[in-house]
């Protein structure tokens, strides 16, 4: 195999190749190394017309050596033309590389099985990485999400704020998408681990509860949606037990007679009094209190990054607020007729 010094004035990157993010810090890491002990790695090209020559991989060592101001670059040179070989050969050479995410993965692996200029199975495609099937179908799960969401994807698997890992995503790929996207923005804010996000996409896809709930639940965090979930789970365990069998019932008590003493007799103990309507009303107050955060008004730029969002995104985030301000129009308006009516007496 031959290595050739080529000019990078004679080089075009290839625009359609499968990597196509370049983190900015590791690029800027990589020029310190080439200024250091140079490129070790050469770059593979392909001839094209023109007496030039197209990048097959090395798209970021080019880059960090067209920064430097360097005047050639190493060089594998190859005459390849079938598109699929290249397209199979970038991969190959992608994925034993730092850098290439989740979602550029998702991406060419999709590209393989749906272009029509490929039509590759799987099967194949797991035979030819030495990939397992399903390494490459949930990689492509990942495509069912947003754009919103699919810039927060990171690869390995540490929780990070405003991020997400394929572990956090694959428990709610199969929710409908619109509790699904706002689902995974709430798992980013709150750096929800797997293990919570597995049991939130359970209390989603619970049957018994209806649709519209699920709405309003996504306005409550992520730790809010767990402990809503390990409430579920106590109702749930509290309705499987079995029933106590009932007391016989009691006789119709006798009407009480006064003794010699003047105490009313009875054979029958009275029963316990019910809660008063008060104590009810009481009790309900504490709790929406207790529920409710302090109030802390939003950051100056929630106005600007709500421009920003997909028209997708958007109408989530409006179904959500709709739901708040309808739950909190219904309570605001029972109790301002209770405090009237208590202000009044």
């Amino acid at each position: 195999m031959d290595i050739i010094q080529l000019p990078l004035t004679q080089i075009d990157e290839d625009t359609d190749q499968p990597r196509y993010q370049f983190d900015e810090e590791a690029l800027v890491e990589l020029m310190r190394n080439i200024e250091e002990i140079g490129l070790l790695s050469p770059i593979k090209v392909r001839t094209i017309d023109g007496g030039r020559y197209k990048i097959i991989y090395g798209n970021r060592r080019y880059k960090a050596c067209k920064r430097l101001g360097l005047a050639t670059i190493p060089c594998i040179v190859t005459n390849m033309t079938d598109e699929q070989e290249i397209y199979l050969e970038q991969i190959a050479e992608n994925l034993t590389r730092q850098g290439f995410s989740p979602i550029e993965e998702a991406e060419a692996f999709n590209k393989l099985m749906t272009d029509p200029k490929f039509s590759r199975s799987v099967k194949f495609l797991a035979s030819k990485f030495g990939k397992p099937e399903t390494y490459i179908k949930n990689k492509c799960e990942l495509l069912k999400f947003g754009s919103s969401v699919r810039k927060l994807i990171i690869g390995g698997t540490e929780i990070r704020k405003d991020r997400l890992t394929e572990d956090q995503l694959l428990p709610l790929k199969d929710l409908p998408m619109e509790h699904r996207d706002p689902l995974a923005l709430i798992m980013a804010k709150d750096e929800m681990p797997p293990s919570d996000v597995k049991k939130i996409a359970k209390l989603f896809k619970d049957k018994d509860i209806s649709a519209s709930t699920k709405d309003k639940l996504l306005y409550k965090s992520g730790p809010g949606l767990l402990e809503t979930w390990s409430v579920q789970q106590h109702n749930k365990a509290e309705k499987a037990k079995p029933a106590e069998p009932k007391a016989p019932k009691a006789e119709k008590a006798p009407k009480a007679s006064v003794s010699p003493t003047g105490v009313a007799a009875s054979s029958e103990v009275a029963a316990a009094p019910s809660v008063s309507p008060y104590e009810a009303m009481d009790r309900k107050l504490n709790q929406l209190l207790a529920a409710l955060p302090a109030f802390t008004p939003l950051p100056d730029e929630s106005a600007l990054s709500l421009q920003e969002m997909d028209a997708e995104s958007r109408i989530a985030l409006i179904r959500r607020m709709e739901a708040l301000l309808d739950q909190l129009r219904s309570h605001t308006e029972e109790w301002d007729k209770l405090k009237t009516i208590a202000a009044a007496n």
